[in-house]
């Protein structure tokens, strides 16, 4: 059985953290996010991970050679042989082109790119609500605008890469977890 190779992208806050997990549970695929990477990275205190940190202080993304390596080898492992979700890469068109040599280098190609769609307002007073249930640091309102705009700048042009392969499928993020959930199944059924 061919299962779903997919890339979930939208702004930070959008909800794809925890739409990426519902979907991997329905799709019985692993969610790998760099997000989570970076962030076990950190907490372990090893050089990757106080490198991304410095980036992610910032509200920068980390530079492209460290996030393409990890996530070749996080694709290369068995579980993500039958297909994967990808939260949080590609981030940028040099990212696409790494992840399609990647992808062809085993044989395999996305099946769906899946962008959330998100209110820049409502967005912000998430995450700053998130920061400060969850004491996250990184998540300041100067800090998750700067995001926003990186985002807007690096990441927005993918969606129409993918919409020129006939690839991409956007959902509105907004609204319920519940609701936003049956949305993403749908568009993916």
């Amino acid at each position: 059985m061919t299962r779903v190779r997919l890339i979930l992208l939208g702004p930070p806050g959008a909800g794809k953290g925890t739409q990426a997990a519902r979907l991997a549970e329905r799709l019985d695929v692993p969610a790998i996010s760099t997000g989570d990477i970076f962030r076990q990275n950190v907490s372990d205190g090893t050089e990757l991970g106080q490198l991304a940190q410095k980036y992610m202080d910032a509200g920068e993304y980390v530079p492209d050679e460290v996030t393409n390596h990890m996530v070749a080898a996080r694709l290369a492992q068995p579980d993500a042989a039958d297909g994967f979700l990808l939260d949080g890469y590609p981030r940028t068109a040099a990212q696409v082109d790494e992840l399609d040599s990647i992808l062809a280098a085993q044989g395999r190609e996305l099946s769906h790119v899946v962008e959330l769609t998100a209110d820049t307002d409502e967005v912000v007073q998430r995450l700053l609500a998130r920061a400060q249930d969850q004491g996250r640091a990184d998540d300041t309102e100067s800090v998750i605008r700067r995001r926003l705009e990186v985002y807007a700048e690096q990441t927005a042009p993918l969606v129409d890469v993918y919409s020129q392969r006939g690839l991409l499928v956007q959902v509105d993020g907004m609204g319920a977890v519940d609701e936003v959930t049956e949305r993403l199944s749908t568009a993916l059924a």
